[in-house]
Parts: structure tokens; C-alpha cells; sequence
């Protein structure tokens, strides 16, 4: 990688996007981007960070493409006028996770976090840990991990030691060479089982040290040299609060801010990457003690007239039962308003999901679901959001816009209630909460 280049980002504010366009920018490159929420005057606080960071932004029209490279995300596709204008001026096209792993492999210390549920978390744990440690990590996560200043998903360190999550949507995770990599799980998710098995698989296989959930028989059975298991049997005395979960980790107290059982195991997949490291047991948990969350995940927006507003990400039948699971641990009904990521996966795991909301969801409980979120591009639509209410049952409820929703809630919505806005890829969520809790 070289800092005397120039980069334009086509869809800089994507999360896996905006923390590279931030490092390099760090480390003193030109950056250039474009965006279509930008275009449209959407999630203005997150471009202003960028802004103020010295990224220059300008409209996705193509007609401000310059620089010496164009970076893409897998899901740009060629028919937007940035990659159009790149093509023809033969500016060099590279996608968003070549150029991760280009700068992740040029460092000493790797540590490659994966699986379908609980990465962004788990980076943002042994992230936080390994700063606490004085390791000085170079960070870049998919969310903003709340403990970094702005735009907190990625770290700019001088320690020779990068950790980062890693995408299996594309199939890119084949491209990282990490010294450790990390494997939270492997449920339904983007792909197939047999695809998702051999793509960690070889990532495990090729670390030189792998971290394991053994409690996912998938997990359990990877082939891998020189491996580091974890358990939630590893974690004594559980105690689920309100405000975090506490537990004792061999022999030492462990009290985390961040709530649920999914935490314990995230917890304990960073402290098997301390292990890895040689760090010193009781200093990373100490470390590992301030980490404040990420947003987006079971984030409290806040609370008005007894009523609680959370922001969720959760998208995958894994993560949705996960959230549901923890708040089923404390009394209050919930209203969920649950929006898909998208068409292809409903067509993938539409039944899933449905099942984790019925199997979790109490007899007053309420589902309301708008129909898929729609980012552009060609789109199966053989299921819809529509079909996935049919399967959960009477207490779900689908809408054909989310706009038709927020009166509903408002309507219903009673002291002692939870209402959790809960969904992936569409940034205006957050946004949709912020109005929800300003209006109850």
C-alpha cells in the first residue's frame, strides 16, 4: 500500500467501506467519495465525520471521478456512473476487501475475526482489549465500536498489529492470512453450510492459531493446526443484568457492559485471542471490562414514559433469536419492528427467520414487518417480507411501507414496553428509533 496514492470511494458511507477510506486518509492518502445517501441528504452526521476528517465528498454522478484507484464494494455494480466514468478514464477498479486485506497482510500480527454472528462485537472486544494491553492495534471493524472516537470502526495504531472482521458474504475471507483467526460460529447467514465450512475452514486452517467455539458442532469440527477451543462452560457463576452480565473466568471476575448470553461467548472468544497472544490474563479482562458495546447492537436509544427504545442490527435467525433471548430474560412486552436486509435473503433463510421470531417471541409479544429493504440492482422477489409474516403467525403484522409503521407503534406502545427497531444494511433505522423515541 502506498500513502502517495489518491483513492475515490464509490459508496464511502457503506460500514465496510467508510473505516478504510478513514485509515487510509489517516495514514495520509488522498480520499475521495461518493455516496447515494449522500446524494440524498441521509445519516448527515456520518458524512460530516467523514468531512472532517479531510475526505472529500462529491455526488455519485461520475463526474467527479479522479485519483489513482476506484474502490468498490462487491455490491456496486457496473452500472453506476462512478465505475462507468472509472472504466473509460482506465482508472484501476479494486473492491473494498481486496484492499483490506492488502493492508491487513502487510502487517506483523493479524487477527482475522469470522462467522456468521457476533463479529463486529468480538473485533470490538479484543479491540478495545488489546488498546487496554498498550498494543496498540490498527482496528477496522463493519460497526462502530463505541469505545473509539469517530468514526469509532476503525483504529489507526502504531503497534504492528491489525485486527479486523472479515466478510464471508462474497467469499473474500480467502483473501486474508491472518496469524490468529477467530471463528464465533457458523449459522445461516449469506451461503449455504458446505460453502460457509470450507471458506473458515481454510482461514483456520491456514492461522497459526485458530480460536474455536467448540460449542458449534461446525466450528468443532474444522481442521485447523494449532487451535485454542472456548465454551460457555468456560464462564462460571453467570449472572444476566439488566445493564451488562457478570461471570468468572478461571478464577478471575469478569463484569462486562454489554448484556446476554451471546456476550459471554464473545467475551471468551477475545480472551481465547489473549491467550493466543500470551497477554496477561487478569490485564486483558480488565481491558476487556471497559469495552462499552457497539452501536447498533442491542444499543438503548433511550427511554421515555416507561417506554425503552433499542436499536438493533440483528438480521440472521442466529442474531434475531440471540436479541430476543436476552430481553426475554428481564419482564415487558415487546413491540419489534423487524425490516429484511433484502430479497435474496428471504429466499435464503425467509422460514428462519420466521421460526426465530416464533420460537421467541411471548404469547403479547408484537411483529411489525415492513416489506425487504431495496438497495437497487436486479432482485428475486419469490419471498417477500409479506410471506415471512404468513409463517410467523397472527401476531405479525406486514406493512408495505416502514413510514406506515411508526403511527402503530405510537399507538400501542404502553409503559414497561421494550420496542426494538431491528434490521441490517439500511442506515436510516437508526434514525427511524431517534423519531420513534422523540415522538412516544
Amino acid at each position: 500500500m502506498s500513502v502517495d496514492k489518491s483513492y475515490f470511494f464509490c459508496g464511502i458511507g457503506g460500514s465496510g467501506m467508510m473505516p478504510l477510506a478513514a485509515i487510509l486518509r489517516a495514514q495520509g492518502a488522498g480520499v475521495t467519495g461518493s455516496d447515494r445517501a449522500y446524494d440524498k441528504g441521509d445519516s448527515k452526521d456520518k458524512f460530516a465525520r467523514l468531512e472532517k476528517l479531510g475526505i472529500k465528498l462529491v455526488p455519485q454522478d461520475g463526474k467527479h471521478v479522479t485519483g489513482d484507484m476506484l474502490v468498490v464494494s462487491s455490491a456496486i455494480e457496473d452500472s453506476i456512473p462512478d465505475v462507468a466514468a472509472a472504466k473509460a478514464k482506465k482508472i484501476p477498479i479494486l473492491k473494498r476487501a481486496e484492499l483490506l486485506t492488502q493492508l491487513f497482510n502487510a502487517h506483523e500480527t493479524r487477527i482475522a475475526v469470522a462467522g456468521t454472528s457476533g463479529k463486529s462485537s468480538v473485533t470490538g472486544m479484543i479491540a478495545t482489549m488489546l488498546e487496554g494491553c498498550g498494543l496498540d492495534p490498527t482496528v477496522m471493524n463493519g460497526a462502530v465500536i463505541k469505545n473509539f472516537v469517530e468514526p469509532g470502526n476503525m483504529r489507526v495504531g502504531q503497534g504492528g498489529v491489525f485486527v479486523t472482521e472479515t466478510d464471508e458474504s462474497d467469499g473474500t475471507v480467502a483473501l486474508f492470512n491472518p496469524s490468529v483467526a477467530v471463528i464465533t460460529n457458523i449459522t445461516l447467514d449469506h451461503k449455504g453450510f458446505d460453502e460457509l465450512e470450507k471458506l473458515f475452514g481454510e482461514l483456520a486452517g491456514k492461522a497459526g492459531i485458530a480460536v474455536l467455539n467448540m460449542d458449534d458442532e461446525r466450528v468443532a469440527k474444522l481442521k485447523t493446526g494449532k487451535a485454542i477451543g472456548f465454551k460457555l462452560s468456560d464462564a462460571k457463576n453467570i449472572k444476566y443484568l439488566p445493564g451488562g452480565v457478570s461471570f468468572d473466568y478461571e478464577d478471575h471476575p469478569v463484569k462486562l457492559k454489554t448484556p446476554g448470553e451471546h456476550n459471554v461467548m464473545n467475551a471468551l472468544a477475545a480472551l481465547g485471542v489473549a491467550k493466543a497472544l500470551g497477554l496477561d490474563t487478569k490485564k486483558a479482562i480488565a481491558a476487556l471490562e471497559k469495552f462499552e458495546g457497539i452501536r447498533r447492537r442491542f444499543e438503548i436509544v433511550g427511554a421515555k414514559n416507561g417506554i425503552t427504545v433499542i436499536d438493533d442490527f440483528a438480521h440472521n435467525p442466529d442474531k434475531i433469536a440471540a436479541t430476543l433471548k436476552t430481553l426475554k430474560q428481564f419482564p415487558g412486552r415487546l413491540i419489534v419492528m423487524f425490516q429484511p436486509h433484502g430479497f435474496g435473503p428471504l429466499k435464503l433463510m425467509g422460514r428462519e427467520i420466521a421460526a426465530a421470531f416464533k420460537d421467541n417471541l411471548g404469547r403479547d409479544d408484537i411483529l411489525l414487518m415492513p416489506e425487504a429493504y431495496y438497495a437497487g440492482g436486479t432482485a428475486d422477489r419469490s419471498v417477500t417480507a409479506k410471506d415471512v409474516v404468513e409463517w410467523v403467525g397472527p401476531q405479525a403484522q406486514w406493512f408495505e411501507k416502514r413510514s406506515l409503521i411508526a403511527p402503530v407503534i405510537l399507538s400501542k406502545a404502553q409503559s414497561g414496553d421494550r420496542v426494538i427497531i431491528m434490521g441490517a444494511r439500511d442506515d436510516t433505522l437508526s434514525d427511524f428509533a431517534k423519531e420513534i423515541l422523540k415522538n412516544l
